[in-house]
């Protein structure tokens, strides 16, 4: 295999991620750069994992045939306008891990460059287990868009959407997904120290079965609902607390909370947009 020179714009915890996840999938430590105004940052990095390390994101430019752009949505208009002359001189495949910039507004930003991915991993990828949705512009060939896959697959799933719209989907359902499920678990420990338990044993027992039944999920080949009926005894203690969950619209209630965590992607979407 013929390995790239990448480069990340921003060294934080998701950076952290995929060069970990990269350098353990046997991608060359010196074709992996970052830049970070950052001293700390720059010199954790480079003493964890033996990169290259800079505070100029212009060196990290020049030096990446991939560049990644792991910098906060915030201020994602006004760093990549000064990268606009770089990346239109050296024509990197542009790889944004930004939530809420649009393919068009980043396209713009950079003077009109269209060799762009857009992705939305999750925090999970922090543990090498994300689910990342991509979308490329028209524009980028076969072979830019399986290479964007195989890095961000260094920290877990990907996936392609048909459309961009789809991203705001992928931020409610799997973006936030991980704050749901920590709800729920915070909600279960509650409950099972409110029985009797022990806040230790709570919270034990709450992880190891969440982590069971997404194991269980993930291995089987029936669809969650066939395996809640599985699990489900009739007139049981399972049948008993799931009524009361219905009994009280849960799956409604999830479905606004989801709609309204897509709305907001969009809403923060047009925000982030009208950036310079």
């Amino acid at each position: 295999m013929t390995y790239t020179n990448i480069g990340f714009i921003g060294g934080g915890n998701m950076a952290n991620s995929l060069i970990g996840g990269l350098l353990a999938d046997g991608w060359p430590v010196d074709k992996i750069c970052v830049s970070d105004p950052n001293e700390e940052c720059r010199e954790y990095l480079s003493s964890r994992f033996s990169i290259q390390t800079s505070k100029d994101n212009i060196d990290t430019v020049n030096a990446s045939d991939v560049l990644v752009l792991a910098i906060k949505p915030q201020v994602m208009a006004e760093i990549t306008q000064t990268l606009k002359a770089a990346v239109q001189q050296t024509k990197p495949l542009v790889i944004s891990i930004a939530a809420g910039i649009n393919l068009s507004d980043l396209s713009r930003w950079l003077g009109g460059y269209n060799n762009l991915i857009r992705t939305m991993p999750n925090t999970p990828a922090l543990v090498q287990s994300a689910a990342t949705a991509l979308i490329a512009d028209d524009s980028v060939n076969q072979e830019s868009r399986d290479l964007a896959e195989t890095i961000m697959r260094a920290v877990g799933l990907t996936l392609w959407v048909d459309n961009e719209e789809q991203i705001d989907a992928v931020t409610a359902v799997s973006g936030s997904g991980p704050a749901y499920f920590f709800y729920i678990m915070e909600a279960m420990e509650k409950a099972g120290i409110e029985m009797g338990l022990s806040a230790k044993n709570a919270r034990l027992l709450t992880i190891q079965t969440a982590f069971g039944a997404a194991k269980m999920a993930l291995e089987s080949n029936d669809e969650p609902g066939l395996l809640r009926q599985k699990v489900t005894s009739p007139g049981g203690t399972t049948e008993r607390a799931l009524s009361i969950l219905e009994d009280n619209q849960l799956q409604q209630i999830f479905s606004q909370a989801l709609k309204g965590a897509r709305e907001r992607s969009n809403e923060l979407a047009k925000i982030l947009g009208q950036e310079a």
